[in-house]
C-alpha cells in the first residue's frame, strides 16, 4: 500500500467508527483527537480494525505513533508495504 492508500484506509476506518464526523478539513499533521470527537474507546476500535482488516498488530507502547494522520501513515507504511 502507498502512503495515500494507507491514509485513505485510516480515514475510512475512522468514518466507520464516527459516521457523523466531518472529515473534509482534516489536517494530517494535527492530532486526530484534537480535530474530531475521538475518545479512547474509539481509538481502540481503530487499532482493532487495523488488525482485522490488514493483519497489523499495534502494541500499546506504539499507540502514540498513531496520533496524527501523518504519523499513522509513517508507522503503518512499512507494515503494509507488501499488502
Amino acid at each position: 500500500m502507498t502512503r495515500d492508500e494507507i491514509g485513505k484506509a485510516v480515514i475510512e476506518i475512522i468514518q466507520d467508527i464516527l459516521p457523523d464526523e466531518d472529515f473534509s478539513g482534516l489536517k494530517p499533521e494535527v492530532r486526530l483527537r484534537d480535530q474530531i470527537g475521538l475518545d479512547s474507546m474509539d481509538f481502540l476500535d481503530i487499532v482493532m480494525e487495523l488488525r482485522k482488516r490488514y493483519g497489523v498488530e499495534v502494541p500499546e507502547a506504539d499507540y502514540p505513533q498513531l496520533a496524527t494522520l501523518n504519523s499513522c501513515m509513517d508507522y503503518l507504511a512499512p507494515k503494509l508495504a507488501a499488502k
